[in-house]
């Protein structure tokens, strides 16, 4: 292969796609961190179905809602819809103030999924994040040295299987590839909100349950078992497990939260240590060749000055 283009196709999409890139980039970082932080919210005080049905005809009285999540440690639920308040569950009134971590978490999932409201730009991006890695790969093993871009090669193929894998689940994820092992199970019209809470609840502890609601034309239920986040189907007979969808359990670290956020969290810096080394690289580089240049002025004018 032709080294010199290949590092001049690396550069350039690097260039190109470097601000749009920081931003997945980061927001994944900051994504990471939430299975941890479901998890906690588990398993908290016992909440009653009864009470939750209430306070969502309450709230909906026109079923317009979608679905709901909830966070039993702080016992809270939240209406999926526009404007939808957050209801504290003890008093049944709104919230007197949002949980800063959640609303950080809701901006950085709309920003990693749609930057600047644009889905395109996300799957382009993690498009051309491929061809870096794949060009790298093409230009050969490295030499491992102490500098910039010793360390900036090394990463990249010590921390290859994760660096690479992100993307690709994220493209699986983009172009509807779930790998999943069997057929979902068919759900005609979907429950009304409050029967798909109380089928939930009728098999399942809700202190449990992240959110109820519609997805893909169906009702969901997407609740942590055995420290995984799994989605079941709910209709008027039964609530079953759906098939896994491994690019969404591998690239959200919702497989084991305990395991799989901590690799999220090296991901997500071994990518941001890649992006900005390769920027310092070019940048250095730029600076090297004015340097002559200029140093050719300066003595230039020390001449004429004598």
């Amino acid at each position: 292969m032709n080294r010199p283009l290949l590092l001049t196709l690396h550069r350039w999409i690097t260039l190109v796609f470097a601000l749009p890139l920081f931003a997945i980039i980061a927001t994944g970082l900051i994504l990471s961190f939430e299975p941890p932080v479901q998890v906690s919210g588990i398993g908290g005080p016992a909440i009653d179905p009864a009470r939750v049905v209430e306070l969502v005809k309450t709230y909906d009285p026109d079923n317009k809602a979608r679905g709901l999540s909830i966070n039993a440690a702080s016992q809270r639920m939240t209406l999926q819809g526009p404007g939808a308040p957050t209801i504290d569950l003890a008093t049944g009134a709104p919230a007197a103030a949002s949980s800063g971590l959640t609303d950080l978490f809701r901006w950085a999932r709309v920003t990693h999924e749609r930057l600047l409201g644009q889905a395109w730009l996300v799957t382009s991006s993690t498009i051309a994040m491929v061809t870096l890695m794949l060009l790298g790969i093409l230009m050969g093993l490295p030499r491992l040295r102490n500098t910039l871009s010793g360390w900036h090669k090394g990463t990249a193929w010590f921390a290859l299987p994760l660096v690479l894998l992100s993307p690709l689940t994220g493209l699986c994820m983009a172009f509807g590839l779930t790998f999943q092992s069997g057929a979902a199970p068919a759900s005609g019209r979907p429950l009304a909100l409050p029967d798909a809470i109380r089928m939930v609840a009728a098999s399942h502890d809700l202190t449990h349950v992240i959110s109820i609601g519609i997805r893909g034309g169906r009702m969901m239920a997407r609740l942590y078992d055995g420290g995984e986040l799994r989605a079941y189907a709910v209709n008027s007979s039964e609530v079953t497990p759906l098939p896994r969808n491994w690019p969404r359990l591998i690239h959200e670290g919702n497989w084991s939260a305990l395991i799989a956020s901590p690799l999220n969290v090296v991901t997500s810096i071994a990518l941001l240590a890649l992006l900005s080394t390769g920027l310092l690289i070019w940048a250095r580089r730029k600076l090297r060749k004015r340097r002559p240049r200029s140093d050719r002025q300066a003595g230039a004018a020390v001449v004429g000055a004598r």
